[in-house]
């Protein structure tokens, strides 16, 4: 295009034209709508409605405006957006929900915690509150500095003297462009005092100042688990800390627990979390609620869950912690202006810039009453010399013709300035009576103290600090209430919690459909061999006890399923149960997958570089690994072991390195091996061949072998043996193995291969759920190549089996005459504790049948 000589176009480039009306976007965003001021806490917004309620005389002690006419002055005077907007962000002012203060004091519907909406503003009324009254004081005494409005037709404050550190005090919430704030709310009193703290010592700690400001405290009450989310937000402006609503439980007289939510985390929708909790009593992602229902009224708030008289209400509370808004975190992120610039303060910076703030308010307000006091004393002194030369005066004035002639002869006469002139003119005549006389000149010695009072506070630093240490008393003396919100020390995943948990010996089950629990040890004792046992918990006719283990609360569990994946728990975050409860399903404590079920459990004191896990699977794979590589696991789990297609895998074991593997399968064969026959492989390999089986076999069991140990064999029937270990030679790995147990149609397969020294106890379950507890000295040792001892009664009409074999520590002092209810035992009506060991046993004499590869 041709450039003609007046041509008004300009070439730009565009990408940079791009680039500077984008950043000048962002800072109007960032400055002018976003971000609240470090000074009174408040965004444009918020100064514009409380600066125009204060301008219409909507004050605290006044009557409620409609709140459409207060929207409607702060659009049309100060805010040229929404209206929808601005009343928003007024009912928010106004509900005690959300503010930790309320700034607003609303009449009509404002919304509610359930989330519903307020009133539209022509039917809702509004003024300030008493303590935002506090905000504007002394604005009129040249406290602030003030700037023109959108069009230059009107003033509107830049900041408001704020008389209170509103900035904690009520926080701040906002979304800028490339940056967001996320201030909680504080306790006024504590806010207050950590100023008065930092004016008395200019060098205090943050760990010092967090003995007097604690921690949040939100609108809505609520818990905060720890104090290392609060602490790191106070030292660096950034962090997070965990929420929790505040509940008890409640005893009903017919036995049954009732779970009770007084107060929710900040911001969480009442309405919908009671949605959430129905919906997952409701899908079976949560059992045992028998009913839920919401009893609020003007009282407080008071949600009802009836827990059914089978579940454990700690527990049930614990997945409602995991699983809905009851337990929520809140990000902390305190960002704010600075000058103009946003800048992202700590708790000592935020608490100094608002000190700072105080002192230039002080200062200013000082010398506002200064130069009143100077103007009026100014007069005063112009009055007192026309009193003391009053004839003089009159006379003056008598013989003017005009005002203006008189006060040039005022001026010329009495050496008087053009206003102290004009303030004798304008004098009123009984101004010129003897008491009138008096109170000039007592109202001129005030002024003079009061004059050198304000001097005296303008310098000396230390008297504008007491000004404000004094008037921030009288506000916290006003306005102070008490701390809503909890802080408790530790949390889910704090050392702190964990120091609070005593260190006990505890059994973890877990059925074959996934329900788990944790009881004492000390919940089952032992019996003689060959008893009918107690029934060790409640199972369903498709469900049995698969895995147990006995390990304490501090340990470090570890979860290996059948895909090869391993999760893991701390002993005390497995819920406690009652000894016939069947548990929660696992589903609820880990991340365990559809068509994925525990294979193993491994109790682990500590992490150290030199131990190893042993694996082995269904096809005899096994691998060993570093237990270090499994120190830091995800809540989804890490792989353990690369698994070969249809494999499983079937168990695992730690070991120091150098012992000796044994592997038992279903048919009878069992081989021993060297342990570093398995070279070390990462976590994520597949292994080598451990056994090599038979079509129609596979591997039940795993062990390490240590010294002086027997080998038990238990059946499918309940019968078993002990094998001294030295029968079995040791072999490479890979083989066939040799023969442990002579297979019968009497005992059955193999469910289990256990090492074991005979100073254990041995626990047995069956798929109805019977649990036995006997000695293992009192099973008897026999050859390889025999059939075993009956260890379990099996009752032969009920299709059951013994599902699940476990050694447990031995007990002491047990008592093993208990018999009938007193002992827990099903009485059968015949001696089965006293049976002889060699009564249901094989000939010893069958030759070994030895298969090598």
């Amino acid at each position: 295009m041709a450039e003609t000589p007046n041509s008004q176009i300009q070439e730009i480039n565009i990408s940079q034209e791009m680039k500077s009306s984008f950043l000048d976007y962002a800072m109007s965003v960032i400055v002018s709508r976003a971000l609240p001021d470090v000074r009174d806490g408040l965004k444009p917004v918020h100064r514009r409605i409380l600066y125009a309620m204060h301008d219409l005389g909507i004050h605290a002690d006044k009557p409620y405006k409609k709140s459409a006419r207060i929207v409607g002055d702060v659009i049309g005077k100060y805010h040229p957006h929404g209206d929808s907007a601005v009343y928003e962000t007024m009912v928010r002012m106004a509900q005690d929900f959300n503010y930790r203060y309320m700034l607003v004091d609303g009449h009509g519907n404002f919304g509610s915690v359930d989330g519903d909406a307020a009133a539209a503003m022509r039917y809702t009324e509004s003024r300030m509150s008493k303590i935002s009254m506090e905000l504007l004081r002394d604005i009129n005494k040249d406290t602030i500095d003030f700037q023109d409005n959108y069009d230059g037709e009107e003033r509107e404050p830049a900041v408001l003297p704020a008389r209170f550190p509103n900035l904690l005090v009520n926080g701040s919430t906002g979304i800028a462009v490339g940056m967001a704030t996320n201030i909680p709310p504080h306790q006024l009193g504590e806010v207050i005092d950590g100023v008065l703290a930092i004016s008395r010592d200019p060098d205090i700690t943050i760990q010092e100042l967090m003995e007097i400001v604690p921690g949040p405290d939100f609108p809505t009450g609520g818990i905060i688990l720890g104090r290392s989310g609060i602490r790191k937000a106070y030292e660096t402006g950034r962090g997070s800390i965990t929420l929790r609503a505040k509940v008890e439980i409640e005893q009903k007289s017919n036995g049954k627990e009732v779970i009770l939510v007084h107060e929710l985390p900040y911001q969480v929708n009442k309405a919908r979390l009671i949605e959430k909790i129905a919906e997952l009593a409701r899908d079976k992602k949560i059992e045992g609620i028998t009913d839920l229902r919401d009893e609020s009224d003007r009282r407080g708030m008071r949600i009802v869950i009836e827990v059914r008289k089978d579940a454990n209400a700690n527990v049930l509370l614990n997945n409602l912690y995991k699983q809905t808004a009851l337990q929520t975190s809140f990000g902390i992120n305190t960002l704010a202006l600075v000058n103009g610039h946003p800048k992202v303060l700590n708790l000592k910076q935020c608490l100094s810039h608002y000190l700072d703030h105080q002192r230039v308010v002080i200062r200013r307000r000082t010398e506002f009453e200064l130069r009143k006091a100077e103007a009026r004393a100014h007069i005063l002194e112009g009055l007192r010399i026309a009193l003391d030369h009053l004839d003089e005066v009159i006379t003056l004035i008598r013989n003017s013709q005009t005002t203006d002639i008189a006060r040039e002869g005022l001026m010329t006469q009495f050496n008087l300035s053009e206003k102290q002139a004009q303030a004798i003119l304008d004098m009123r005549l009984q101004r010129l009576t003897g008491l009138e006389r008096e109170k000039i000149e007592g109202e001129y010695q005030e002024l003079v103290k009061l004059i050198a009072e304000l001097r005296a506070i303008l310098a000396d630093e230390e008297k504008v600090l007491e000004i404000i240490r004094g008037e921030l008393l009288e506000i916290k003396e006003r306005f102070n209430d008490e701390r809503r919100t909890q802080i408790v020390a530790g949390g889910i995943e704090n050392i702190e919690d964990e120091d609070l948990i005593p260190r006990e010996n505890i059994v973890i089950t877990l059925t074959h459909n996934g329900y788990i629990k944790r009881l004492p040890v000390s919940t089952y004792r032992a019996q003689k061999r060959g008893g009918r046992g107690i029934q060790g918990m409640g199972t369903n006719e498709d469900d049995f006890v698969e895995h147990l283990i006995t390990t304490s609360t501090h340990d470090t569990i570890l979860f290996f399923t059948n895909k090869g994946k391993v999760y893991r728990s701390k002993g005390y975050e497995i819920p406690e149960f009652s000894r016939t409860a069947k548990g929660i399903p696992i589903i609820n404590l880990l991340g365990v997958e559809k068509g994925e079920w525990v294979n193993a459990i491994i109790p682990i004191e500590e992490f150290v570089d030199d131990w190893y896990l042993f694996f082995t699977t269904k096809e005899g794979i096994s691998k060993r690994s570093p237990l270090s590589s499994f120190a830091n696991i995800r809540n989804n789990g890490l792989i353990a072991l690369g698994l070969r297609e249809g494999d499983e895998l079937i168990s695992v074991r730690l070991t120091d390195g150098s012992k000796h593997i044994i592997i038992g399968t279903k048919g009878g064969m069992l081989i021993r091996f060297p342990e570093t026959d398995v070279r070390s492989m990462g976590r994520t390999a597949t292994g080598v061949k451990g056994i090599t089986i038979d079509e129609g076999d596979e591997v039940v069991g795993m062990e390490v072998l240590e010294e002086d140990n027997d080998i038990l064999i238990v059946t499918k029937n309940g019968y078993g043996k002990r094998t001294p270990a030295s029968e079995y030679r040791i072999q490479g790995r890979g083989g066939k193995g040799i023969k442990t147990c002579h297979i019968t149609e009497k005992n059955g397969d193999i469910v289990s291969v256990r090492a074991v020294t005979g100073e254990e106890d041995l626990m047995l379950i069956t798929a109805s759920g019977v649990l036995i507890r006997i000695d293992v000295a009192g099973i008897s040792q026999m050859g390889r190549n025999t059939q075993g001892v009956k260890l379990i009664t099996i009752k032969e009409n009920d299709n059951d089996f013994v599902a699940t074999v476990a050694k447990v520590e031995k007990e002491e002092d047990s008592n093993d005459d208990e018999t009938g209810d007193e002992a827990g035992v099903e009485s059968t009506g015949e001696d089965l504790g006293s049976a002889d060991p060699i009564a249901d046993q094989e000939s010893s004499q069958v030759s070994d049948s030895d298969s090598e590869e």
